[in-house]
């Protein structure tokens, strides 16, 4: 039933996959993770992913662009983000871009308003954010209406940018629940 399936889902589980250990990883993960244990960022979901060193090293160049070289403004990236990472109902997503979020600009306040969606009192920009993001979340389309308030603010590039950081975040709340990778 949807109700177990629910109450499943909050369980405390051992990790599908767990992550490596930094000290044991051999020299393929090693190799892949340099530059996240130089930058002392050895999180989890690295950790996890390492296990699959090919698609690890692939998947960092996306994930770094989304990330790092957005051009989206942290900000805003980060309430699409963290937007993404409530619907997906991913705990490791939303505790590690509440860090992130806030490091952008974003107080505990509008963080907890990002929870509430649209309705949550957002004007403007902030606003479009947060229904394109829902419409990508629920449509995987964001609506004509959206998509033209949101060019009045932002370029084709950012307009595409939102589009991969909210399908970014979708999948690695996927992975990260699925997996079981923990906090």
């Amino acid at each position: 039933s949807i109700k177990e399936k629910t109450e499943e889902g909050r369980k405390m589980k051992p990790p599908r996959i767990p992550p490596l250990d930094i000290s044991s990883l051999n020299d393929e993960a090693q190799k892949v993770l340099q530059p996240i244990l130089e930058a002392g960022r050895p999180w989890n979901i690295f950790l996890t992913l390492a296990h699959h060193p090919d698609l690890a090293k692939r998947w960092l160049v996306f994930s770094n662009h989304v990330l790092f070289k957005s051009s989206i403004p942290a900000r805003e990236r980060e309430i699409a983000i963290l937007r993404t990472g409530w619907l997906c109902k991913s705990e490791y997503e939303w505790a590690q871009h509440e860090i992130i979020g806030a490091d952008a600009g974003l107080s505990s306040e509008e963080m907890e308003r990002i929870k509430e969606g649209a309705d949550g009192g957002w004007e403007g920009l902030d606003a479009l954010i947060i229904t394109a993001t829902d419409e990508l979340y629920h449509d995987k389309k964001i609506s004509d209406t959206t998509w033209a308030d949101l060019k009045i603010h932002w370029s084709d590039q950012q307009m595409m940018d939102l589009v991969f950081a909210v399908g970014q975040y979708t999948l690695v709340s996927m992975a990260l629940r699925t997996f079981g990778v923990p906090l």
